[in-house]
């Protein structure tokens, strides 16, 4: 089985869409009063993070930020009997109140909507947000839920033979997005 592996962003084109999302973010809102950032464990988090501090620069306010544990709420993933546990949490290990917040919820690759149906269950569980935003990385398609984000840094049309993977430095030592061909 051949695998062609091939860069579609990289560390440039994922600053350059990063700085763009930041942007859109701060004009949607008119500011960021009032906004918390969730990332999905794992790269979700790495790129609100990113965001933030990128907010904060421009706006020269810090906003907060946080992180979401989903695994309990995955419905591919679920064990019978299993105890459903989620926190979303500063990145300190305090509780982030979302209640009456606008959310804006991040993570690396949007593809059946599957992930961000989890993550908005677990949200709704903390609190009852303003509302929630969805901001993406990459959107590859192929939606199996009626899902589509406010934010993207690309979007990269794919079948379903091909893979995305998103690294990034705070992970795995490098900021690339590649796709993968899965060929036979």
């Amino acid at each position: 089985m051949l695998n062609e592996k091939r860069a579609i962003m990289d560390d440039t084109a994922i600053r350059r869409g990063l700085t763009r999302i930041s942007h859109e973010i701060v004009e949607k809102n008119k500011g960021i009063e009032n906004c918390v950032l969730i990332g999905i464990r794992t790269r979700g988090v790495y790129l609100a993070r990113r965001i933030a501090e990128q907010i904060r620069e421009i706006e020269g306010t810090p906003v907060s930020c946080g992180e979401l544990d989903i695994t309990g709420y995955r419905d591919d993933r679920r064990v019978e009997g299993e105890t459903i546990r989620f926190t979303t949490t500063d990145g300190a290990g305090n509780a982030l109140l979302i209640h009456d917040k606008r959310v804006i919820l991040f993570d690396d690759v949007l593809y059946t909507g599957r992930t961000i149906r989890a993550a908005m269950d677990a949200l709704m569980d903390q609190g009852r947000p303003q509302s929630i935003q969805l901001a993406v990385l990459v959107d590859r398609g192929h939606r199996e839920l009626p899902i589509r984000p406010d934010y993207v840094g690309k979007n990269v049309p794919t079948s379903k033979e091909e893979n995305i993977r998103v690294a990034l430095t705070e992970v795995d030592g490098e900021d690339i997005v590649t796709i993968i061909h899965q060929g036979g």
